[in-house]
Formats: structure tokens, sequence, C-alpha cells
């Protein structure tokens, strides 16, 4: 779908933007921004500037313009305000960073961003060896609004999105947590026939709810815990993920930023094989701890089984008859009968009282990546008891 895409990719670039204050700072002495420059390349980021107003301890960095490592040209996204700059242990704190309200067009679609405001930042000294190394960090940060236009329409919509980060200390992993107030988002402007028609005869012609993350970061040994990723849609549904990986340090990451800067550089249509093995041979330092997926039921089922009886001519009650038969079938093929019949009396269970539906994954033991990308290869059926995998249904 030509609007979803742009869109996404749309939305995909804003992640980028909404982390941009971060790479803004102290500018008025030349040492430090050579320095903080630097500094960003390290991090993956290449950051220019036009001029800088005011003195040491607030300033505004004029004519910003930015590129990420993956990117291959430079976005200009205006203006930056610092306030309360202050020299810290070589490097700076600064208490509020400011952005310039935003806004972008690219192939019919329109992204819009109040100004993102950040407070107590701290941009670390050249060779700092603490836990997060030259990495630079905040501890709060909000944005009123977030909007992607198509032509003139409103296609999605952020309101109040708040980030609390708890910084590493005394070897106690960071903390983080992001929400929002709501989002709304029109999927009349989805234009896929088929999409356009479920859409339409299940009633989400206009959705809205809210997002809940938040998580835990050892940079230390890499140990990355995804505690909770809510996306909670009103009289739909609630879709939780979670996730736990080891491996994910600080090397890890500029190593990843340093891939993405090579195939920035790489010249459209050329072959990006040799960056792909060395991306599988990267991904081998982590491992896997867990994951899981739930849904958490709020009429969407009920909705969807009975669209889906009216385009068979059946009642929603034989669909979910007809799919619990199925299931036994379907599981059989990974010739795991103890996981076969967990499933076949979660989905029943399910289908009869749809409350919550959730699959997870919990190993005895941490898996490496390497281990499951060799068993995807030569045996994928055995990944179930590889990774401990358990389907349960209705359950807190």
């Amino acid at each position: 779908m030509t609007i979803q895409r742009s869109t996404l990719k749309t939305l995909a670039f804003s992640t980028f933007l909404l982390t941009l204050p971060l790479n803004a700072a102290f500018a008025q002495d030349t040492a430090v921004a050579d320095r903080l420059k630097a500094a960003l390349a390290v991090q993956g980021v290449d950051i220019t500037w036009t001029g800088v107003s005011g003195d040491n301890s607030s300033m505004v960095l004029q004519g910003v313009s930015v590129k990420p490592a993956a990117e291959k040209e430079a976005l200009p996204i205006g203006d930056i305000k610092l306030e309360g700059v202050t020299e810290a242990n070589g490097g700076f704190d600064v208490a509020t960073i400011t952005t310039s309200a935003f806004e972008h067009s690219k192939d019919g679609v329109t992204l819009n961003l109040t100004p993102f405001v950040i407070h107590d930042a701290n941009i670390p000294a050249e060779g700092a060896t603490g836990p997060l190394g030259s990495m630079m960090i905040y501890k709060s940060a909000e944005l009123e609004n977030l909007t992607v236009k198509v032509a003139d329409k409103t296609a999605f919509s952020v309101d109040g999105l708040a980030v609390q980060i708890t910084p590493p200390a005394d070897g106690k992993a960071m903390e983080f947590s992001a929400t929002t107030e709501k989002f709304n988002a029109d999927l009349t402007l989805v234009d896929d026939a088929k999409s356009k028609e479920a859409i339409e005869a299940l009633g989400y012609q206009n959705i809205s709810g809210n997002i809940d993350i938040g998580g835990t970061w050892q940079p230390s040994d890499g140990k990355m815990d995804l505690s909770k990723y809510d996306i909670s849609v009103e009289n739909a549904g609630t879709l939780g993920m979670t996730f736990g990986l080891g491996g994910y340090t600080v090397d890890f990451v500029k190593s990843m930023q340093e891939m993405q800067k090579k195939l920035a550089a790489q010249p459209e249509g050329a072959d990006n094989s040799a960056q792909g093995m060395a991306l599988l041979g990267l991904l081998q330092q982590l491992s896997f701890n867990s994951a899981s997926v739930r849904f958490d039921d709020d009429s969407l089922t009920g909705k969807v089984l009975e669209y889906v009886g009216k385009q068979q001519g059946m009642s929603g009650k034989d669909i979910a008859n007809q799919a619990k038969a199925i299931v036994p079938f379907g599981m059989a093929q990974l010739n795991n009968p103890e996981l076969t019949a967990e499933v076949t009396a979660a989905v029943s269970k399910y289908l009869d009282d749809p409350k919550s539906l959730e699959i997870s994954a919990e190993p005895p033991a941490a898996v490496p990546f390497a281990l499951i990308m060799a068993g995807a290869m030569s045996n994928p059926l055995d990944l179930p008891k590889t990774l401990g995998v358990h389907v349960k249904a209705n359950e807190d």
C-alpha cells in the first residue's frame, strides 16, 4: 500500500528525530564544538550548524543539520536552544535542550513535530570511562505532538509523549520508560481494497489508544530487558511484547553504527553481500534470553469471527469451532506432541471466552544467536524446544 509505505518510512525517520536533541550541545568554544562533533561521529551522527548565538551558559545553535549513519543526505532541522549549560568533570551538563518546531514533507507525506524538550542532559568528557563510555544521555523528555499528514488529512498523530531515563550507577542497570497520552490513526486512508473492506466492516475507520514502554539495560554486560511494550487500541485490545537479550553492549552498538555507515556509503544497487555476512557475524555476539507476545482482547476477536463468518455464510461461533478443529492438524507438523496439546487447549479456551492469548519463549539458559541461526537452517522443527516455547490463554 503506497500510503502506508510512505507513512511508515516517515515515521521511522521521525523516530530518529526524537533523539536529535541529545546530539546538540555546548558549542560556543571551538575546541568543545570540535570534540562534540567528534563524539557524535562515534555515535553514528554527523552534525553541523551555521552559527552560534548567546553565551557559555545559554545559547542557540543556528541552522542545525544532522545526518545519521544510515542516511545519505543531511536533514536541516532548524535551531536548537540550550539553557543551563555548566562544565562537569571535563564534560557538560545541560539543564534544558529545546528543538524548533519541525516540518518535513516527502512523497505527499508531511511530518510535523512540536518542539522536543529534553531535561538534564549530560555530555561526557572525551575518553570518559563510565558505564556508557562517551555516550550522551538525558533524564527526561517530552513531546507535545507528532502528526503525519497525507495530503491534507491527518493519517496518524501522537499526543503527550513522555520519556524517563535513570542512568546506570553503582553497578545498577539503566531504567527507561516511555508513554503517550493518546494516539490516533485514520485507517480510511488505507488504499488496499480488501483491507479497506475489512476495516469498514469491523468499524475501525478511526482508531485511538496509547503506548506504554518500559525496560532496563546493563551496558557493562549488554543485558537488555524490554519488560513492557504495550500498544492499546480502544474497543479492540492490547498487544503487548517483551524480550530479553544478552550481549547488547556499548561496543556492539558502536559496531552496528559503523556497519550502517558503510552501508550508507555504498552506491545504489551495489553488492552488499559482504556487509550482510558481517552483520550475521555481529549478531552472533547476542544471546536470546526470553520473549513474549500477548493479546488482551477488548471485543476485537468477536468482531473478527463475525466478519469472517459472514464472508463464508457462517456464524462467528461456527468459525471459532472450525479454527479449534484445524489447530491440532497444523501443529502436528512440528512433531511436538506436548506443544501441540498445549496450543490446542489454549486456542480452544481463548475462542470459547476471548480474554487473553500469550505466546512465550523462555529457555532454561541463554541461547546464543549463532545456535538459533544454525538450528533454523538445519532443523527448524526443534527450535520451539530449544527456545522453550509455551502458549497459554486467559491467564494473568
